[in-house]
């Protein structure tokens, strides 16, 4: 395809973990950050600028450390190219370190804007095997780009033998992703190489999970953030068998209950027990506003992603309800909160020219 000069790529926000879901499933949302990208001439004194409107634009960065200008930079890196001179104007309406996938946004903004401007030289299974290297996860980033909801598999190589003390020879003690140096800043390590056909390639299987109508998101956005790093802090850093075979019960369940809407399912399958049960403590009157949403009539309430934002499944006879209900509950601790019933997002990251 040939070069163009200017693309838009509008990238919808995200919610994931979904309870028992950790690091793995993810939903798209229609909430939108909006990236648009325009060569500059070649002989432009500027070689990069950057313009943010919307939310919290005074918050984002206009610099060379842009986020999404990093993920621009690297699908060039990809191509063994040097980016273009690059105007990037930014309109933002997905908040910033809520638990919304913000970041997410500007990684897939980020690559497929510098992949469009490049002439579309990878394919979308490349551009998300680059954004899940640079998220350092994939629940986040693969719904933004592809939309819906979706849980992802790691297709992993064969393991080396385990050690008479029950670690891997040869493999660091560190997860990626748990760190709390950013993706960005270290050095990617190379991924199996993508195979022709479908999602996931050589490293990751991505399954699409059917959404029922009757499940409606709400979701309440309170006026306060919460870093990923902070909140990965306060993970243990092993578990117990028996929470690994819990949560792996309610994810299956979870599958099962988003696709069917059966509400008894729903309930059970929401509990979690590798991050919410450590995360709770830093979100301030999060077990008050759960019951809340309970009590109007939601399925349960959960974390979305890292928090601070807690996302309730209803119904739609109660969405109405459970909105009232959650943002009088965190009135009630001085906190402000927009809460509203949201849409899936099934379309992904979208590129207009």
């Amino acid at each position: 395809m040939p070069e163009t000069s200017t693309v838009t790529v509008t990238v919808p926000a995200t919610t994931a973990n979904l309870g028992p879901g950790f690091d793995c499933i993810g939903a798209a949302l229609s909430l939108y950050n909006r990236f648009q990208f325009s060569r500059l001439e070649s002989s432009a004194t500027e070689k990069l600028k950057i313009t943010v409107t919307g939310q919290e634009a005074a918050k984002v960065k206009t610099d060379d450390s842009n986020l999404a200008y990093l993920a621009f930079v690297k699908l060039y890196d990809r191509l063994n190219q040097s980016p273009p001179p690059v105007a990037i104007h930014i309109d933002m309406q997905v908040p910033l370190a809520r638990g919304l996938g913000s970041s997410a946004t500007a990684i897939v903004g980020g690559l497929v804007g510098a992949n469009e401007l490049a002439g579309a030289p990878l394919s979308q299974v490349e551009v998300m095997q680059l954004a899940i290297e640079l998220e350092g996860h994939p629940d986040n980033v693969v719904p933004a780009l592809l939309g819906g909801c979706r849980l992802a598999a790691s297709n992993a190589p064969p393991q080396p033998p385990l050690s008479k003390g029950g670690l891997r020879e040869g493999f660091p003690l560190t997860e990626v992703g748990l760190t709390e140096q950013s993706p960005l800043d270290a050095e990617i390590l190379p991924s199996p190489p993508l195979s022709k056909g479908g999602q996931g390639g050589g490293s990751w299987e991505i399954c699409d999970i059917p959404w029922h109508p009757n499940i409606v998101p709400v979701v309440a956005i309170p006026d306060f953030e919460l870093s990923t790093a902070e909140a990965r802090r306060v993970l243990p850093a092993d578990y117990s068998k028996a929470d690994a075979i819990f949560n792996a019960a309610h994810l299956g369940l979870l599958v099962r209950a988003l696709e069917t809407g059966n509400q008894n399912w729903l309930r059970c399958a929401l509990q979690d027990k590798i991050h919410q049960p450590y995360r709770q403590s830093l979100i301030k009157g999060y077990e008050a506003v759960q019951q809340a949403a309970v009590n109007a009539g939601a399925c349960g309430m959960v974390i979305s992603g890292a928090g601070p934002t807690l996302l309730a499944l209803t119904d739609v006879t109660s969405a109405d309800a459970v909105e009232k209900a959650m943002a009088a509950a965190w009135m009630e601790f001085g906190v402000k909160a927009e809460v509203r019933a949201i849409g899936l997002d099934t379309q992904g990251a979208q590129v207009s020219l």
